[in-house]
């Protein structure tokens, strides 16, 4: 087991859109190993029957996506850019996780990483993502794997921003052809998310600017289209999700399938996504959105919830005390839990104890969300 350094940056940004992502700086802790041999009570998780929530497919059993996104580490990598050579670093994190009582890891995969051309994967990191699903499943942890990946705009492939939009979505379907075609008999996915934050342009956009801004060197939110269209462009969201989801089919029939939507994606918002949950919901199997209560506004915030709330399940992917002190924050998870069926934090690997050690705003605010993580445990509190 390798020795990890205590104590972390604490530097923090806010990223200039609604509900902004935290991108905090966090350090790594140690905890026990885990066996080799794949966890043999991992279940395959559907939907209930109810539409409210999840469950395991041979038990019944309720399941409770609850968890942590995991797409970088505290030096501001990104997954693809350490796993080839840092294996231990991810494999520890992911047994810090479930010890933590984590049952879901959200992993941001990389297009660039992962497409050398329109048509054609990556051998190399489909091997990574391969490994990582054994991890999993020997840790006995499931992956929302979101897909698409641009947070890092010098790593993209100068071809694939030089392609129109029916290119580009051509090749964002051989992607997650790919992706599925590898993870298609793993119990260890929970979910495809097809995007972190898409948003359908609004008018025509300059070739190749399909980003929405960049902060501190990650850019977050990804526009699906570069050209105005004549109809409502909830049409083009609806088209786009049903192209990625039929190229998940033609590999994967079984995984449930989901996107990363931005609070602003109600069609009554001025700024909206163009993503409006009631008429995407069609083709996904539960409905995310990535969501950071506000001080003094959390009954505003649970109502806003409730334009999420479909007829389908609904999993508040992104979730932190940012905007809002740590009891806000576990009050507005208590209380949201009557309306959404997970939630997933971040974590970057430090433990809580670890965090103790440093007074910095990144690693308190990081620490607060963990002990809540902790306290609010559905194995505990149910």
């Amino acid at each position: 087991m390798r020795a990890k350094a205590s104590g972390a940056p604490g530097s923090f940004h806010v990223r200039p859109l609604p509900f902004a992502l935290l991108a905090l700086l966090a350090g790594a802790g140690a905890l026990a190993g885990a066996s080799e041999r794949p966890d043999a009570k991992m279940e395959w998780i559907g939907v209930s029957k109810d539409e409210k929530g999840f469950v395991g497919a041979a038990s019944g059993r309720r399941f409770v996506p609850w968890g942590f996104n995991y797409d970088r580490d505290y030096r501001k990598r990104l997954l693809e850019e350490y796993w080839d050579r840092d294996w231990a670093t991810v494999a520890e994190d992911f047994r810090e996780m479930k010890a933590l009582g984590a049952t879901v890891v959200r992993i941001h995969l990389q297009f660039g990483r992962f497409m050398d051309a329109p048509d054609k994967p990556n051998s190399h990191s489909l091997h990574q993502l391969g490994r990582l699903l054994r991890l999993a499943e020997t840790t006995g942890l499931h992956l929302d794997l979101t897909g698409l990946g641009y947070y890092r705009k010098r790593a993209v492939p100068s071809w694939y921003d030089a392609l129109g939009d029916p290119e580009r979505w051509a090749a964002q379907a051989r992607f997650w052809e790919a992706v599925a075609r590898r993870c298609a008999h793993s119990p260890a996915v929970f979910c495809y998310d097809l995007m972190n934050e898409p948003v359908v342009s609004g008018g025509r956009r300059r070739a190749g600017d399909w980003l929405a801004g960049e902060l501190d060197g990650f850019s977050y939110v990804q526009f699906i289209s570069s050209a105005p269209t004549s109809g409502p462009r909830v049409e083009v969201a609806q088209q786009w999700i049903a192209t990625l989801t039929r190229a998940i089919r033609r590999n994967d029939s079984r995984h449930l399938i989901t996107v990363g939507l931005l609070p602003n994606s109600q069609a009554s918002d001025a700024l909206n996504s163009g993503f409006f949950p009631g008429e995407i919901a069609p083709d996904l199997d539960f409905i995310s959105v990535h969501l950071y209560p506000r001080s003094g506004k959390l009954a505003e915030d649970l109502k806003l919830l409730d334009g999420f709330r479909v007829g389908k399940p609904v999993v508040i992917e992104e979730i932190f005390p940012l905007a809002c002190s740590a009891a806000e924050l576990r009050a507005f998870i208590q209380q949201a839990r009557a309306k959404a069926a997970g939630f997933l934090g971040f974590y970057w690997g430090q433990t809580p104890d670890q965090l103790r050690a440093s007074a910095t705003p990144g690693a308190v605010l990081t620490r607060q969300w963990l002990e809540i993580f902790q306290e609010l445990d559905p194995e505990k509190t149910r």
